[in-house]
């Protein structure tokens, strides 16, 4: 026996007591400034309780569109980019569109092309952590016509470059350093990512403009890759060369802060007690470890929606303006005054 028949956006219509456009910009998501909010609450009502859904695929051949957006990222090993994916996901479902993720195979670029011509696949591109010249081989990263494209986390938007969605990282770093002066940390040595992007080069200038200011401030930068080995060996060399011992090791990730932790504990060095240590983006990581992690909380999951909506205004139509999400420092136990030296 064949079921009922589906309902559609005239029987919505009728039953809502509006007319099919009306309820098209409702349903749509563009009805804000050219229908009540009152009226909106009634067609979305009534789509309910007919069981109403918009037939997408349709939609998409009248406009031209997939519906689909890519969400490029260095990799897909990072607990930072399965929330930014998962912010942008949920922003994308409320317009119907879908999330592709991609990590580049290069990790921060170039990126190719996944589909073989991007165009035919998907109607925009996100991309976090990397320059905007790496999406070069994706539908021409955004320029000369190709493909709309929004960057996370990235250099911000000049005349005729992407749009960006950015989080506060420069005010994150100052944060932590300004911690670590306040306990009255005055050598300090930032464990830095071997990573050559706009958000590791703020981190390390932010931190340089912060000790050069105070008086008897040392800051020594150790580099290594984004792995809790690197980060061990990087810190075991901190913190056995010859001079006096660092009293602080500044972390430009929760990942190397694990790994400095470790150097410490084989060096026969006690967490916060003989060394402080703090990470940056306070993944599940940084409550995992003991003594817990100081670190500095970002809002993956809204980069991922601003992200999201940015690139929505930017199908649209729209030019959406270049943001900056703020950043939390959070204080736990890897860090405390430094030790008085011994008689």
């Amino acid at each position: 026996m064949s079921g009922a028949a589906r309902p559609t956006s005239r029987d919505v219509a009728r039953a809502a007591g509006v007319s099919q456009a009306t309820v098209s910009l409702v349903l749509g998501g563009k009805w804000r400034g050219r229908v009540s909010e009152p009226t909106a609450r009634t067609v979305r009502a009534t789509a309910d309780e007919l069981g109403y859904r918009p037939n997408l695929a349709a939609r998409s051949l009248r406009l031209g569109r997939t519906r689909t957006a890519l969400l490029v990222v260095p990799a897909l090993t990072h607990e930072y980019f399965a929330r930014v994916y998962a912010g942008a996901a949920r922003v994308a479902a409320e317009r119907g569109f879908g999330v592709v993720l991609y990590p580049s195979p290069e990790g921060i670029g170039p990126a190719r092309d996944p589909f073989g011509s991007a165009r035919a696949a998907i109607d925009g591109v996100i991309a976090s952590s990397m320059a905007a010249d790496a999406l070069a081989g994706i539908g021409d990263g955004g320029r000369d016509g190709g493909l709309p494209l929004v960057m996370l986390d990235s250099d911000p938007a000049a005349p005729g470059e992407p749009p960006t969605v950015n989080l506060a990282v420069a005010d994150g770093f100052r944060q932590v350093t300004r911690h670590l002066l306040a306990l009255g940390h005055r050598r300090i040595t930032h464990l830095a990512a071997d990573v050559d992007t706009w958000t590791f080069r703020v981190r390390g200038e932010a931190v340089a403009a912060e000790l050069a200011a105070v008086p008897g401030a040392v800051l020594a930068t150790e580099h290594c890759a984004l792995d809790i080995a690197a980060a061990r060996a990087a810190a075991e060399r901190a913190l056995s060369g010859t001079g006096p011992r660092p009293t602080a090791l500044l972390c430009d990730g929760d990942v190397l802060a694990a790994g400095a932790c470790k150097a410490a504990r084989g060096l026969g060095l006690r967490v916060p007690d003989d060394l402080s240590v703090t990470g940056f983006d306070d993944l599940s990581l940084a409550v995992a470890v003991d003594p817990e992690l100081t670190s500095v909380r970002l809002p993956a999951e809204e980069v991922g929606a601003e992200g999201m909506r940015a690139l929505l205004t930017l199908l649209d139509g729209g030019a959406p303006s270049p943001s900056e999400l703020p950043v939390e420092l959070v204080v736990r136990g890897s860090t405390a005054p430094p030790a008085r030296p011994r008689p």
